[in-house]
């Protein structure tokens, strides 16, 4: 993936705009994905899909008619930010309501859901479906905790089928999740992917190897087994598949997918062999398709997919589609020359009253306490701090986060981090500390993505309205600000002690900091001795198996190694530590 490429932080808006030039019949590019380039007709429900980039066709590849409006496109492996899936939503939005299809990764769930609360409050009928095929991720009887490899493209034609045909939401929302519960899928690696302006894989296999239950963001497999023929592979791919194959299911949609590098010749041998092994079990293969559909930049890998059809899915799968990457069935006619029938939805809020004829003008701005922009002054510095001290550390976060995740917490931090101190930057002289804040972590949320850029910009956001509603910035106010951030985040982010994330390392701050300013210590003080816990907690997690995240169905590879977002969390406050000492 490097040898195009000049500019790693260009690659993926770069790669978007050319493929809507490419596709522009089809697509139009919008802030934050892409988007059909007729619009849905009135009334008809919104399907949109997204995640993070690298897995060309998915995401964008898959926006057209019988598939989906919109999709929503976040930096490499990265899931996008709350403010993409929003503007890819009105984009798309035709006012039947939109339904969010994806597949299950945290920062994909905290985004799109986060999208999903506000579009609610705009009285758009928002709902969303998680896919969970990957058979590798959990076991049988915890389906919920599985992520989305292949088996979404199953999904999103089932669903955008559906709402092709004028279902409304709810009955869209019911069959994408029939799809997703009748859809499993099983994949293997043979050799890890670079990502764009990396000089090495993310993971190597070990030769003669081949790595077993793979993700789709460069995750290496759960274990590794000798390489097997296709026969033998077959087997190995089929065998869990089955293992969960629903009863009286007689007949099964077939993908074999390509990660990369793994090409079509090699694809069609291995489908020859699914295919005698279903006949042997009675199953009839509908429409099967081998491909590649959702890649993993230039992963060498291949998965493969059932979908245990019943008469009303296989209609669906059926039915015709036309977008850039996937076309099935006989040509459709425009959607936007197709009415659609009204869609019952959620009321939107009536139109406020217009006020008097009299134009008061703008409010008075309000006048900001000389302490909070002192407070404000001094962080702008320790975000600079915090910023370069990232900066040096990311190649080494990268390597961590590559041992059982997907190699960017690194990239993303640092591209997090950057965005905030130049938003605090630009808040301007007279802002205070609330303002400053406030900005930094919209910037922090919107650039970085991800879990990470997730929780990063809820915890600056109620650091921020936590000193803002102080009557005083001193130590107990800080604490406070500091419990109310940590408050935020596990709220958002649903982990406990002990499930070797962040929070591992920010309880231990948090505590250590308020028990020094308990003691009367200063701030100065206090920082240094939340530092030294945090430090000590991170390096602790190397102990800890994952129970959340990418890293939790590789939790053997982690042992060992410390969390990357709790030891990140330590670069950024020994950074804020020395700078405050410094003045």
């Amino acid at each position: 993936m490097t040898r195009i490429v000049t500019d790693a932080d260009r690659f993926v808006p770069d790669a978007l705009r050319g493929f809507a030039l490419a596709h522009a019949e089809e697509v139009r590019l919008v802030d934050g994905g892409v988007v059909r380039a007729q619009p849905l007709a009135p009334g008809r429900t919104a399907v949109l899909i997204g995640g993070g980039s690298g897995h060309y066709p998915a995401f964008a590849g898959y926006v057209g008619q019988g598939m989906a409006a919109g999709a929503v496109c976040g930096n490499v492996f990265t899931s996008p930010s709350t403010g993409q899936a929003l503007r890819v939503a009105e984009a798309a939005d035709a006012g039947g309501g939109i339904l969010f299809t994806f597949g299950q990764y945290a920062g994909d769930v905290l985004h799109f859901g986060e999208a999903q609360r506000r579009l609610r409050e705009r009285g758009i009928d928002t709902r969303t479906v998680l896919i969970t095929d990957d058979v590798a991720s959990a076991p049988a009887g915890e389906e919920d905790r599985r992520r989305g490899i292949a088996g979404i493209v199953c999904v999103f034609h089932v669903a955008g089928a559906a709402a092709e045909r004028g279902d409304g939401i709810d009955e869209v929302e019911r069959l994408a999740r029939r799809a997703n519960e009748r859809t499993r899928t099983h994949g293997v690696a043979f050799a890890g992917c670079t990502l764009p302006g990396a000089d090495h894989p993310l993971f190597e296999v070990p030769e003669g190897s081949m790595s077993v239950g793979l993700g789709i963001h460069g995750e290496p497999g759960v274990r590794d087994e000798p390489l097997q023929d296709a026969a033998q592979l077959a087997q190995t791919l089929l065998g869990p598949l089955l293992a969960e194959r629903p009863d009286g299911a007689d007949r099964a949609v077939v993908l074999v997918n390509g990660l990369g590098t793994v090409k079509y010749e090699d694809l069609f041998a291995l489908f020859g062999h699914v295919s005698d092994l279903l006949a042997q079990q009675g199953v009839a293969v509908v429409e099967p398709v081998c491909g590649e559909l959702v890649t993993s930049l230039d992963m060498s890998g291949v998965s493969l997919t059932t979908m245990w059809l019943d008469d009303e899915l296989e209609a669906l799968w059926r039915a015709a589609a036309a977008a850039p990457a996937f076309r099935k069935g006989a040509p459709l006619p425009p959607s936007s020359t197709v009415a659609a029938e009204p869609v019952a939805s959620e009321p939107r809020p009536a139109a406020p009253e217009p006020g008097p004829a009299s134009d008061p003008g703008p409010p008075a701005p309000a006048v900001v306490p000389a302490e909070s922009r002192v407070a404000a002054a001094v962080a702008l510095r320790l975000f600079a701090a915090a910023r370069d001290a990232i900066d040096a550390e990311s190649g080494r976060l990268g390597d961590l986060d590559a041992i059982a995740g997907d190699g960017d917490h690194g990239v993303g931090m640092l591209r997090g981090i950057a965005a905030a101190t130049a938003a605090a930057d630009g808040a301007g002289d007279a802002a205070g500390i609330e303002a400053v804040l406030e900005a930094a972590a919209d910037a922090w949320a919107e650039t970085a993505g991800g879990t990470s850029g997730a929780l990063w910009g809820a915890g600056l956001q109620a650091l921020g309205a936590s000193l803002g509603a102080a009557g005083s910035l001193g130590p107990a106010a800080l604490a406070a600000a500091i419990r109310a951030a940590r408050e935020r985040v596990q709220s958002l982010g649903g982990a406990e002690l002990g499930d070797k994330t962040m929070l591992d390392a920010i309880v231990p701050f948090e505590v250590a900091f308020a028990d020094a300013v308990d003691a009367g210590h200063d701030v100065r003080d206090a920082l240094a001795a939340g530092a030294v816990a945090a430090r000590a907690a991170a390096d602790a997690t190397a102990a800890l198996s994952p129970r959340l995240g990418r890293a939790r169905p590789l939790a053997a590879r982690s042992i060992g190694h410390p969390d990357p977002g709790a030891v990140s969390f330590t670069v950024v406050i020994d950074a804020v530590e020395r700078r405050l000492g410094e003045d």
